[in-house]
């Protein structure tokens, strides 16, 4: 069969080669699936029309109020994930979230019928803390939440890969599974992502959950923490609430945000009838076999339009005494962590800056080599919250956090991702994000205060951070 096109008036049915592939997955899974009583994920991969933009498929053939998830980098030749559907769910709260979430994928994987290990994925995220968003906002977003989805479609490079998966039960037929399967290939649509209204007939209203001071007071007694010798970092976050006239339309905000920061993580993850959506510049883990590659990202400036201004604005950044503090933090808080269960790491000897639409950071490359293939997902939960959006020592700055901050963080600051039956896998910290939820979108962005910060500048920064995606859902 050709490759499978997926049109505005829906997808190409199955093939008969296909069709008989995935009858006989299906009846491989149900063997398993009577003999354990458990059930069995079977998918088959496909070839789909290189043409296909996997973003705009998903969101247009998602079902009201089902799991989705899309995760791109444009610039990183188009690398592009969006899942749909859940043929099953892996969910945990607690300390042990991300242990007990790659113990249980472990299991299904063992028993999976699949083309290929990486053919099938799960994929979502992690909050910030262990019981993740208390706050009715965060509703349905649990603090481990891994789907396995019905319908995945991944492209890497100019190729793009469509995988199908259902749960074989064991009082399923062959029919069942294979009819599930077939009806949902059926549902997929393309449909180019929506556009925002540049000029909608009422304006937002913008509020911060907290007054502009409150987070100059959090900053002035973080510093007071630091230079008491009770910590040497902290990261410290704000949210503004935008009311809107109308819902805000999620696929809207990712097809602006990946045009715009297109060497970031664009993702859009729903849960409900919320999303959470972000242009993030910052890998938390990818994992390939038993290498591990991570970013050591802390420091900020604005850019300026002026080429000129934007590079000085640059070194400035590279000689300031403050953000340098920063970065190290940072990148040896790391290199720490991986040491452990590597053969060796490495760190580049001086950061480099990284420059996305409205900002630019301090950045240091990491690599490791793993003693052992540990899964990615349990390295997740080893660097989660790295320094960069916590504090050093964790133990002190962790409970310092949400006394300071007075909001619930919920999914930012988490970590949105994949990973596969191989447990490789490559997940990003959620920053420069916003829960949007009908009319309100509620939106957040933190600093990492040093002893030398000065709480109006941390303001301003934090302003800058929020510009983001402000303008957008304003």
């Amino acid at each position: 069969m050709a490759a499978v096109s997926i049109a505005q008036r829906g997808a190409s049915v199955l093939g008969g080669d296909e069709r008989t592939r995935l009858a006989a997955r299906a009846r491989t899974g149900l063997e398993r699936a009577r003999a354990s009583g458990e059930g069995v994920v079977a998918a088959i991969a496909l070839s789909a029309d290189g043409a296909i933009d996997p973003t705009a498929v998903a969101l247009a053939s998602r079902r009201a109020g089902e799991p989705w998830m899309c995760l791109e980098q444009p610039e990183r030749d188009g690398a592009a994930l969006a899942a749909i559907g859940s043929a099953h769910a892996i969910e945990a709260n607690g300390p042990r979230r991300f242990t007990d979430v790659a113990a249980r994928w472990r299991a299904l994987a063992a028993t999976a019928v699949v083309d290929d290990p990486a053919s099938l994925v799960a994929a979502g995220g992690f909050a910030f803390a262990p019981d993740g968003g208390e706050s009715p906002v965060w509703e349905d977003f649990a603090p481990a939440s891994l789907h396995i989805p019905e319908v995945a479609l991944l492209r890497r490079r100019k190729e793009v890969q469509l995988t199908l998966a259902t749960l074989v039960a064991p009082d399923d037929t062959v029919d069942d599974a294979v009819g599930r399967v077939e009806r949902r290939l059926g549902e997929l649509r393309s449909r180019p992502l929506p556009l925002l209204d540049p000029a909608p007939a009422s304006r937002a209203r913008i509020a911060g959950a907290m007054p502009p001071e409150h987070y100059v007071s959090a900053v002035g007694r973080a510093v007071e923490h630091i230079r008491a010798g009770e910590l040497a970092k902290i990261v410290l976050a704000r949210e503004v609430e935008v009311h809107a006239a109308a819902d805000h339309d999620a696929a809207a905000v990712l097809g602006v945000l990946r045009e715009a920061f297109p060497g970031c993580y664009v993702f859009g993850v729903g849960r409900g009838e919320a999303a959470f959506v972000a242009a993030s510049p910052e890998l938390l883990v990818r994992r390939e076999g038993q290498r591990a590659s991570t970013v050591a990202l802390a420091g900020s400036i604005r850019r300026s339009a002026d080429p000129a201004v934007d590079d000085h604005l640059g070194e400035q950044l590279l000689r300031s005494v403050k953000d340098r503090e920063e970065q190290t933090i940072v990148a040896r808080r790391i290199e720490r962590t991986l040491e452990p269960v590597s053969v060796w790491v490495t760190a580049a000897d001086e950061p480099v800056l990284v420059k996305v639409q409205n900002v630019q950071h301090l950045a240091t490359p990491i690599r490791a080599q793993l003693a052992d293939p540990l899964p990615a997902v349990e390295l997740v939960g080893m660097l989660l919250p790295t320094p960069a959006v916590g504090g050093e020592p964790r133990e002190a700055a962790l409970p310092l956090i949400p006394a300071l901050e007075g909001l619930d963080r919920g999914w930012y600051a988490g970590a949105v991702g994949w990973t596969d039956l191989g447990e490789d896998g490559e997940f990003c910290v959620a920053l420069r994000c916003a829960l949007l939820r009908g009319k309100i979108a509620h939106l957040y962005a933190g600093c990492g205060i040093v002893r030398d910060s000065i709480p109006a500048e941390e303001l301003a920064e934090s302003e800058v951070k929020l510009d983001a995606l402000l303008p957008l859902l304003s």
